[in-house]
Protein backbone atom coordinates (compact mmCIF):
# COMPACT_ATOMS: atom_id res chain seq x y z
CA UNK A 1 0.00 0.00 0.00
CA UNK A 2 1.57 3.52 -1.21
CA UNK A 3 2.03 6.17 1.42
CA UNK A 4 3.03 9.51 0.80
CA UNK A 5 6.34 10.67 2.16
CA UNK A 6 6.87 12.93 4.86
CA UNK A 7 7.28 16.73 3.35
CA UNK A 8 10.83 17.16 4.70
CA UNK A 9 11.69 13.66 2.85
CA UNK A 10 9.72 14.97 -0.54
CA UNK A 11 8.95 18.40 -1.60
CA UNK A 12 12.77 19.33 -2.07
CA UNK A 13 13.55 17.44 -5.17
CA UNK A 14 9.96 17.47 -6.55
CA UNK A 15 10.56 21.30 -6.40
CA UNK A 16 13.76 21.60 -7.74
CA UNK A 17 12.74 18.98 -11.02
CA UNK A 18 9.45 21.30 -11.27
CA UNK A 19 11.60 24.35 -11.39
CA UNK A 20 13.64 22.91 -13.73
CA UNK A 21 10.99 21.77 -15.90
CA UNK A 22 9.61 25.13 -16.36
CA UNK A 23 12.77 26.95 -16.81
CA UNK A 24 13.37 24.34 -19.52
CA UNK A 25 9.66 24.92 -21.06
CA UNK A 26 11.00 28.89 -21.83
CA UNK A 27 13.83 27.04 -24.47
CA UNK A 28 11.24 25.92 -26.41
CA UNK A 29 8.44 28.20 -26.00
CA UNK A 30 10.71 31.18 -26.58
CA UNK A 31 10.58 29.68 -30.09
CA UNK A 32 6.55 30.43 -30.52
CA UNK A 33 6.63 33.61 -29.09
CA UNK A 34 9.48 34.85 -30.98
CA UNK A 35 9.04 33.33 -34.38
CA UNK A 36 6.54 31.86 -36.61
CA UNK A 37 4.61 28.80 -34.91
CA UNK A 38 6.15 26.57 -37.81
CA UNK A 39 9.71 27.38 -36.56
CA UNK A 40 9.11 25.37 -33.66
CA UNK A 41 9.85 22.34 -35.19
CA UNK A 42 11.20 23.61 -38.59
CA UNK A 43 14.10 26.11 -38.81
CA UNK A 44 13.75 26.38 -42.22
CA UNK A 45 10.89 28.74 -42.09
CA UNK A 46 13.82 31.26 -40.33
CA UNK A 47 16.51 30.68 -42.03
CA UNK A 48 18.43 28.66 -39.15
CA UNK A 49 19.72 26.20 -41.33
CA UNK A 50 22.93 27.80 -41.11
CA UNK A 51 25.81 29.23 -38.92
CA UNK A 52 25.38 29.71 -35.16
CA UNK A 53 21.17 29.61 -35.99
CA UNK A 54 22.03 25.82 -36.99
CA UNK A 55 24.00 24.76 -34.12
CA UNK A 56 21.39 26.14 -31.76
CA UNK A 57 18.72 24.27 -33.46
CA UNK A 58 20.71 20.97 -33.15
CA UNK A 59 21.50 21.23 -29.68
CA UNK A 60 17.97 22.49 -28.18
CA UNK A 61 15.78 19.44 -30.66
CA UNK A 62 18.52 16.88 -29.26
CA UNK A 63 18.34 17.64 -25.55
CA UNK A 64 15.57 20.13 -24.63
CA UNK A 65 12.59 19.17 -27.45
CA UNK A 66 9.52 17.83 -25.80
CA UNK A 67 11.47 16.82 -22.43
CA UNK A 68 10.47 19.47 -20.09
CA UNK A 69 7.12 18.96 -21.39
CA UNK A 70 6.91 15.47 -20.32
CA UNK A 71 8.48 16.38 -16.93
CA UNK A 72 5.90 18.92 -16.39
CA UNK A 73 3.12 16.48 -16.80
CA UNK A 74 4.88 13.57 -15.55
CA UNK A 75 4.71 16.29 -11.92
CA UNK A 76 1.39 17.24 -12.53
CA UNK A 77 0.79 13.39 -12.10
CA UNK A 78 2.55 13.30 -9.11
CA UNK A 79 0.76 15.87 -7.78
CA UNK A 80 -2.95 14.07 -8.59
CA UNK A 81 -1.73 11.79 -6.24
CA UNK A 82 -0.60 13.73 -3.36
CA UNK A 83 -3.65 16.16 -3.44
CA UNK A 84 -6.30 13.34 -3.84
CA UNK A 85 -4.33 10.59 -1.49
CA UNK A 86 -1.90 12.24 0.59
CA UNK A 87 -2.73 12.93 4.19
CA UNK A 88 -4.26 15.94 3.66
CA UNK A 89 -6.53 14.76 0.83
CA UNK A 90 -9.74 16.91 0.23
CA UNK A 91 -13.18 15.67 -1.20
CA UNK A 92 -13.49 15.70 -4.57
CA UNK A 93 -15.75 18.79 -4.66
CA UNK A 94 -12.72 20.49 -3.79
CA UNK A 95 -10.39 18.55 -6.12
CA UNK A 96 -12.39 19.59 -9.14
CA UNK A 97 -12.97 23.18 -8.16
CA UNK A 98 -9.13 23.07 -7.89
CA UNK A 99 -9.19 21.98 -11.71
CA UNK A 100 -11.83 23.93 -12.82
CA UNK A 101 -9.64 27.15 -11.19
CA UNK A 102 -6.84 25.98 -12.88
CA UNK A 103 -8.79 25.86 -16.18
CA UNK A 104 -9.84 29.45 -15.78
CA UNK A 105 -6.49 30.50 -14.97
CA UNK A 106 -5.43 28.38 -18.72
CA UNK A 107 -7.77 30.61 -20.65
CA UNK A 108 -6.86 33.66 -19.06
CA UNK A 109 -3.16 32.70 -20.16
CA UNK A 110 -4.82 31.74 -23.69
CA UNK A 111 -6.67 34.62 -24.23
CA UNK A 112 -6.09 37.44 -22.43
CA UNK A 113 -2.36 37.39 -22.55
CA UNK A 114 -2.83 35.90 -26.34
CA UNK A 115 -0.32 32.54 -25.10
CA UNK A 116 -1.80 30.12 -27.72
CA UNK A 117 0.29 27.86 -26.33
CA UNK A 118 -0.97 27.56 -22.96
CA UNK A 119 -0.85 24.03 -21.35
CA UNK A 120 -2.74 25.02 -18.34
CA UNK A 121 -6.77 24.27 -19.46
CA UNK A 122 -5.06 21.16 -20.88
CA UNK A 123 -3.48 20.14 -17.61
CA UNK A 124 -6.63 21.04 -16.01
CA UNK A 125 -9.11 18.62 -18.36
CA UNK A 126 -6.46 15.58 -17.86
CA UNK A 127 -6.90 16.26 -13.81
CA UNK A 128 -10.28 15.89 -13.80
CA UNK A 129 -10.03 12.83 -15.71
CA UNK A 130 -7.27 11.32 -13.31
CA UNK A 131 -9.08 11.78 -10.05
CA UNK A 132 -10.86 8.15 -10.40
CA UNK A 133 -7.87 6.73 -10.69
CA UNK A 134 -6.20 7.90 -7.66
CA UNK A 135 -6.04 4.59 -5.90
CA UNK A 136 -4.56 2.45 -8.65
CA UNK A 137 -1.62 0.62 -8.22
CA UNK A 138 1.68 1.80 -9.43
CA UNK A 139 1.45 -1.65 -11.80
CA UNK A 140 -2.04 -0.27 -13.06
CA UNK A 141 -0.98 3.32 -13.71
CA UNK A 142 2.03 1.55 -15.46
CA UNK A 143 0.12 -0.01 -17.81
CA UNK A 144 -2.79 2.51 -18.49
CA UNK A 145 0.63 5.00 -19.30
CA UNK A 146 1.43 2.29 -21.73
CA UNK A 147 -1.94 1.58 -23.39
CA UNK A 148 -2.00 5.70 -24.33
CA UNK A 149 1.78 5.36 -25.44
CA UNK A 150 0.76 2.60 -27.70
CA UNK A 151 -2.22 4.50 -29.08
CA UNK A 152 0.17 7.65 -29.40
CA UNK A 153 2.42 5.69 -31.11
CA UNK A 154 -0.17 4.06 -33.67
CA UNK A 155 -1.15 7.75 -33.98
CA UNK A 156 2.20 8.94 -35.21
CA UNK A 157 2.56 6.02 -37.51
CA UNK A 158 -0.85 6.85 -39.16
CA UNK A 159 0.43 10.80 -39.65
CA UNK A 160 3.78 10.00 -40.51
CA UNK A 161 2.30 8.13 -43.67
CA UNK A 162 -0.18 10.69 -44.37
CA UNK A 163 2.86 13.24 -44.61
CA UNK A 164 5.15 11.16 -46.91
CA UNK A 165 2.27 11.39 -48.88
CA UNK A 166 0.44 14.88 -49.03
CA UNK A 167 3.01 17.50 -49.79
CA UNK A 168 2.55 15.50 -53.45
CA UNK A 169 -0.69 14.68 -53.85
CA UNK A 170 -1.69 18.28 -52.55
CA UNK A 171 0.57 20.13 -54.77
CA UNK A 172 -0.67 18.08 -57.82
CA UNK A 173 -4.22 18.98 -56.65
CA UNK A 174 -3.45 22.49 -56.48
CA UNK A 175 -2.11 22.31 -60.51
CA UNK A 176 -5.64 20.99 -61.13
CA UNK A 177 -7.34 23.70 -59.50
CA UNK A 178 -5.15 26.27 -60.41
CA UNK A 179 -6.03 25.30 -64.52
CA UNK A 180 -9.65 25.20 -63.44
CA UNK A 181 -10.16 21.24 -63.96
CA UNK A 182 -13.01 19.56 -62.05
CA UNK A 183 -11.69 18.15 -58.81
CA UNK A 184 -13.56 15.57 -56.15
CA UNK A 185 -14.67 16.74 -52.30
CA UNK A 186 -12.10 14.51 -50.98
CA UNK A 187 -9.32 15.71 -53.09
CA UNK A 188 -10.33 19.30 -51.71
CA UNK A 189 -9.96 18.37 -48.01
CA UNK A 190 -6.32 16.74 -49.05
CA UNK A 191 -5.63 20.65 -50.04
CA UNK A 192 -7.31 21.87 -46.54
CA UNK A 193 -5.36 19.41 -44.65
CA UNK A 194 -2.20 20.78 -46.24
CA UNK A 195 -3.08 24.11 -45.74
CA UNK A 196 -3.72 24.10 -42.31
CA UNK A 197 -0.36 22.20 -41.70
CA UNK A 198 2.09 24.05 -44.08
CA UNK A 199 -1.03 27.52 -44.03
CA UNK A 200 -0.60 29.54 -47.38
CA UNK A 201 0.56 33.63 -46.95
CA UNK A 202 -2.74 34.50 -45.60
CA UNK A 203 -2.97 32.29 -42.72
CA UNK A 204 0.61 33.44 -41.73
CA UNK A 205 -0.37 36.90 -41.94
CA UNK A 206 -3.37 35.88 -39.35
CA UNK A 207 -0.67 34.39 -37.32
CA UNK A 208 1.43 37.75 -37.56
CA UNK A 209 -1.74 39.50 -36.74
CA UNK A 210 -1.40 38.15 -33.13
CA UNK A 211 1.79 39.89 -32.71
CA UNK A 212 1.80 42.91 -34.80
CA UNK A 213 -2.12 44.46 -34.47
CA UNK A 214 -3.75 46.13 -31.69
CA UNK A 215 -4.34 44.15 -28.80
CA UNK A 216 -8.08 43.94 -29.77
CA UNK A 217 -6.92 42.30 -33.53
CA UNK A 218 -4.09 40.26 -31.51
CA UNK A 219 -7.24 38.96 -29.17
CA UNK A 220 -9.52 38.36 -31.80
CA UNK A 221 -6.46 36.50 -34.24
CA UNK A 222 -5.11 34.26 -30.92
CA UNK A 223 -8.71 33.31 -30.11
CA UNK A 224 -9.28 31.61 -33.17
CA UNK A 225 -5.65 29.93 -33.07
CA UNK A 226 -6.34 28.95 -29.15
CA UNK A 227 -9.90 27.51 -30.66
CA UNK A 228 -8.17 25.65 -33.70
CA UNK A 229 -6.16 23.53 -31.11
CA UNK A 230 -8.94 22.87 -28.51
CA UNK A 231 -10.76 21.43 -31.38
CA UNK A 232 -7.70 18.96 -32.05
CA UNK A 233 -7.43 18.18 -27.83
CA UNK A 234 -9.45 14.83 -27.99
CA UNK A 235 -6.90 13.47 -31.33
CA UNK A 236 -3.16 14.14 -29.79
CA UNK A 237 -2.66 16.93 -27.52
CA UNK A 238 -4.80 15.18 -24.73
CA UNK A 239 -3.65 12.26 -24.42
CA UNK A 240 0.16 13.48 -24.73
CA UNK A 241 -0.73 14.96 -21.55
CA UNK A 242 -2.11 12.50 -19.91
CA UNK A 243 0.07 9.59 -20.78
CA UNK A 244 3.03 11.01 -19.00
CA UNK A 245 0.53 12.23 -16.08
CA UNK A 246 -0.16 8.33 -15.75
CA UNK A 247 3.50 7.76 -15.65
CA UNK A 248 4.16 10.19 -13.30
CA UNK A 249 1.36 8.93 -10.55
CA UNK A 250 2.98 5.43 -11.01
CA UNK A 251 6.55 6.39 -10.22
CA UNK A 252 4.79 9.06 -7.24
CA UNK A 253 3.28 6.12 -6.08
CA UNK A 254 6.66 4.10 -6.07
CA UNK A 255 8.55 7.20 -4.57
CA UNK A 256 11.07 7.98 -7.82
CA UNK A 257 9.69 11.49 -8.30
CA UNK A 258 10.27 12.43 -4.50
CA UNK A 259 13.95 11.16 -4.16
CA UNK A 260 12.76 8.38 -1.92
CA UNK A 261 14.84 5.62 -3.36
CA UNK A 262 18.24 4.80 -3.24
CA UNK A 263 21.08 6.50 -5.05
CA UNK A 264 22.05 3.55 -6.91
CA UNK A 265 18.95 3.42 -8.25
CA UNK A 266 19.06 6.92 -9.42
CA UNK A 267 22.25 6.52 -10.41
CA UNK A 268 21.26 3.31 -12.89
CA UNK A 269 17.80 4.95 -14.24
CA UNK A 270 20.02 7.96 -15.24
CA UNK A 271 22.31 6.16 -17.29
CA UNK A 272 19.82 3.89 -19.08
CA UNK A 273 17.54 7.32 -19.43
CA UNK A 274 20.25 9.45 -20.82
CA UNK A 275 21.53 6.60 -23.08
CA UNK A 276 17.84 5.97 -24.51
CA UNK A 277 16.98 9.37 -24.98
CA UNK A 278 19.96 11.02 -26.30
CA UNK A 279 20.24 7.70 -29.14
CA UNK A 280 16.55 8.01 -30.17
CA UNK A 281 16.85 11.83 -30.29
CA UNK A 282 20.23 12.01 -32.16
CA UNK A 283 18.30 9.52 -35.00
CA UNK A 284 15.40 11.80 -35.06
CA UNK A 285 17.81 14.72 -35.26
CA UNK A 286 19.84 12.96 -38.20
CA UNK A 287 16.63 11.46 -39.83
CA UNK A 288 15.27 15.35 -40.13
CA UNK A 289 18.17 16.94 -41.29
CA UNK A 290 19.35 14.60 -43.78
CA UNK A 291 15.91 14.48 -45.21
CA UNK A 292 15.99 18.36 -45.98
CA UNK A 293 13.31 18.44 -43.21
CA UNK A 294 10.49 16.88 -44.86
CA UNK A 295 7.17 17.27 -43.35
CA UNK A 296 6.92 13.29 -41.62
CA UNK A 297 10.41 14.10 -39.94
CA UNK A 298 9.70 17.84 -38.35
CA UNK A 299 5.57 17.96 -37.68
CA UNK A 300 6.12 16.78 -33.81
CA UNK A 301 3.47 14.23 -33.97
CA UNK A 302 4.63 11.83 -36.72
CA UNK A 303 7.79 10.37 -35.21
CA UNK A 304 6.82 6.74 -33.93
CA UNK A 305 9.92 7.08 -32.07
CA UNK A 306 9.17 10.60 -29.86
CA UNK A 307 8.24 9.74 -26.76
CA UNK A 308 10.62 6.89 -26.08
CA UNK A 309 12.91 9.77 -26.81
CA UNK A 310 11.77 12.32 -24.76
CA UNK A 311 10.50 10.46 -21.60
CA UNK A 312 13.64 8.43 -21.09
CA UNK A 313 15.47 11.81 -21.37
CA UNK A 314 13.08 13.80 -18.94
CA UNK A 315 13.75 10.44 -16.45
CA UNK A 316 17.13 10.89 -16.95
CA UNK A 317 17.09 14.57 -16.19
CA UNK A 318 15.00 13.63 -13.05
CA UNK A 319 16.92 10.71 -11.90
CA UNK A 320 20.54 13.66 -12.26
CA UNK A 321 18.56 16.25 -10.48
CA UNK A 322 17.32 13.40 -7.49
CA UNK A 323 21.23 12.17 -7.29
CA UNK A 324 22.24 16.15 -6.47
CA UNK A 325 19.34 16.51 -3.96
CA UNK A 326 20.57 13.14 -2.30
CA UNK A 327 23.79 13.97 -2.05
CA UNK A 328 23.19 17.98 -1.37
CA UNK A 329 25.36 19.60 -3.76
CA UNK A 330 24.54 23.00 -5.49
CA UNK A 331 22.49 23.87 -2.24
CA UNK A 332 22.24 27.37 -3.76
CA UNK A 333 21.37 26.09 -7.34
CA UNK A 334 18.63 23.88 -5.68
CA UNK A 335 17.50 26.46 -3.60
CA UNK A 336 16.43 28.89 -6.36
CA UNK A 337 14.81 25.98 -8.58
CA UNK A 338 12.61 24.75 -5.19
CA UNK A 339 11.58 28.33 -5.35
CA UNK A 340 11.09 28.37 -8.63
CA UNK A 341 9.18 25.19 -8.77
CA UNK A 342 6.72 26.12 -5.72
CA UNK A 343 5.83 28.85 -8.11
CA UNK A 344 5.21 26.69 -10.77
CA UNK A 345 1.63 28.51 -11.86
CA UNK A 346 2.58 31.76 -11.35
CA UNK A 347 6.20 31.53 -13.15
CA UNK A 348 4.57 29.94 -16.43
CA UNK A 349 1.54 32.66 -16.07
CA UNK A 350 4.51 35.47 -16.04
CA UNK A 351 6.56 33.59 -18.72
CA UNK A 352 3.72 34.52 -20.93
CA UNK A 353 3.07 37.99 -19.25
CA UNK A 354 7.20 38.33 -20.39
CA UNK A 355 6.57 36.93 -24.03
CA UNK A 356 3.59 39.22 -24.57
CA UNK A 357 5.37 42.35 -23.62
CA UNK A 358 8.81 41.58 -25.22
CA UNK A 359 7.46 39.94 -29.11
CA UNK A 360 3.98 41.83 -28.78
CA UNK A 361 3.76 45.25 -30.47
CA UNK A 362 2.11 46.44 -27.51
CA UNK A 363 5.39 45.80 -25.83
CA UNK A 364 8.69 45.95 -27.54
CA UNK A 365 7.37 44.55 -30.41
CA UNK A 366 10.23 41.77 -31.46
CA UNK A 367 7.91 39.40 -32.92
CA UNK A 368 10.22 37.62 -35.93
CA UNK A 369 12.71 40.37 -35.52
CA UNK A 370 15.42 38.74 -33.79
CA UNK A 371 17.78 35.38 -35.15
CA UNK A 372 17.11 32.17 -33.28
CA UNK A 373 20.50 32.38 -31.26
CA UNK A 374 19.64 36.26 -29.98
CA UNK A 375 16.12 34.19 -28.64
CA UNK A 376 18.44 32.49 -26.23
CA UNK A 377 19.73 36.26 -24.95
CA UNK A 378 15.96 36.88 -24.28
CA UNK A 379 15.49 33.54 -22.12
CA UNK A 380 18.67 34.22 -20.11
CA UNK A 381 17.34 37.41 -19.13
CA UNK A 382 13.63 35.92 -18.26
CA UNK A 383 15.66 33.29 -16.13
CA UNK A 384 17.06 35.63 -14.11
CA UNK A 385 13.45 37.43 -13.51
CA UNK A 386 11.84 34.37 -12.66
CA UNK A 387 14.90 32.74 -10.29
CA UNK A 388 15.22 36.37 -8.30
CA UNK A 389 11.72 36.74 -8.60
CA UNK A 390 11.25 33.31 -6.82
CA UNK A 391 13.42 33.33 -4.54
CA UNK A 392 12.61 36.94 -3.36
CA UNK A 393 9.10 36.31 -2.66
CA UNK A 394 9.67 33.23 -1.17
CA UNK A 395 11.71 34.73 1.92
CA UNK A 396 8.73 36.57 3.23
CA UNK A 397 5.35 34.78 2.27
CA UNK A 398 4.78 30.95 1.75
CA UNK A 399 3.28 31.21 -1.18
CA UNK A 400 3.57 32.74 -4.73
CA UNK A 401 0.60 35.34 -5.50
CA UNK A 402 -1.38 32.80 -8.09
CA UNK A 403 -0.68 29.98 -5.79
CA UNK A 404 -2.23 32.36 -2.75
CA UNK A 405 -4.78 32.98 -5.13
CA UNK A 406 -5.35 29.35 -6.39
CA UNK A 407 -5.55 28.20 -2.67
CA UNK A 408 -7.67 30.64 -1.79
CA UNK A 409 -10.45 30.12 -4.32
CA UNK A 410 -10.18 26.66 -3.68
CA UNK A 411 -11.00 26.30 0.32
CA UNK A 412 -12.47 29.47 0.59
CA UNK A 413 -10.06 31.26 2.92
CA UNK A 414 -7.40 33.36 2.80
CA UNK A 415 -3.91 31.76 2.29
CA UNK A 416 -0.80 33.58 3.32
Amino acid sequence: MWRPLPPSERLETLDVVRGFALLGILLMNILAFGLPFRAYSDPTVDGATQGIDFAVFLLVDLLVEGVPRALFSMLFGAGVVMLACGARAKSARVYYRRQFLLLAFGLVDAFVLLWSGDILALYALCGMALYPLRHWSPQRLLAAAGLVFAYLAVFYLAMFALLADLPAEAEAIQVRLAAEQLVSVTERETVELWQELYPPPQALALEALQFQGSYGQSFAANARSVVDLYAVYPLFPFWDALACMLLGMALCKANVLQGGRSLHFYQRLAGVGLAIGLTVNAFELTMKTSSGFAAQWISGFSIITNDLGRVALALGCASLLAIVCRCGWLARVRSALAAVGRMALTNYVLQSALGLAVFHNIGLGLWNELPRHQLYLVVLAEWVILLAFSVLWLRRRRFGPLEALWRTLTYGRLAR
